[in-house]
């Protein structure tokens, strides 16, 4: 899983925010009919190959990676790699293990890990629970230019939803979330 791009441009001034630029190659979302937005739940990545669970992992610069990773892509700005460790030695490994029902068949790919020991359980979910990223759920959204956007974001944001995910079926995918956006306007 490659680090997925931010819709806009951040803030070279304050990065916790976003500008009204759109981010180089991410132009699609506003101009191909085929951009499909989709819920980004606020969990932690893991990963099913088939026959092994992975979990999304962080390295930052000059820091050591933990035993068996894999590293998929480190950005340019702040130095991280992202990549997959084994999801038996991360920190989240006992409420996957929750999470994970017998006799279920679980796809290849990508899931959102939520649950009540997860990011202070902002999905508010009685226990923890996999949510397969390929079956999202898709928002309806009808925002041209940033600040229709931004007043899109805060009816989102008001149902409790963390952000979206927008994904071409060529395999592009981006992504903005509530708090991108700088909280007094432009």
């Amino acid at each position: 899983m490659r680090k997925i791009p931010t819709l806009f441009v951040r803030d070279e001034n304050d990065r916790r925010y976003v500008t009204a630029q759109v981010t180089a190659g991410c132009e699609w979302v506003f101009t191909d009919p085929r951009a499909m937005p989709t819920r980004k739940y606020d969990g932690t990545c893991v990963m099913f190959d088939g026959t092994q669970w992975w979990a999304r992992r962080e390295v930052k610069a000059g820091k050591n990676p933990p035993p068996n990773y894999q590293p998929i892509s480190t950005d340019e700005t702040t130095g991280k790699t992202v990549g997959w460790e084994p999801i038996e030695q991360s920190a989240f490994a006992k409420f996957h293990g929750e999470a994970i029902w017998e006799d279920t068949y679980y796809a290849p790919g990508t899931y959102e890990l939520i649950g009540p020991k997860i990011n202070g359980n902002p999905e508010d979910e009685a226990t923890h629970v996999l949510i397969e990223h390929a079956s999202a759920e898709v928002i309806t959204l009808t925002a041209f230019d940033f600040q229709e956007m931004r007043e899109r974001f805060a009816v989102l944001a008001a149902r409790g939803i963390e952000g979206l995910v927008w994904h071409h079926p060529d395999g592009r995918m981006c992504k903005l979330k509530v708090r991108d956006f700088p909280r007094t306007a432009e």
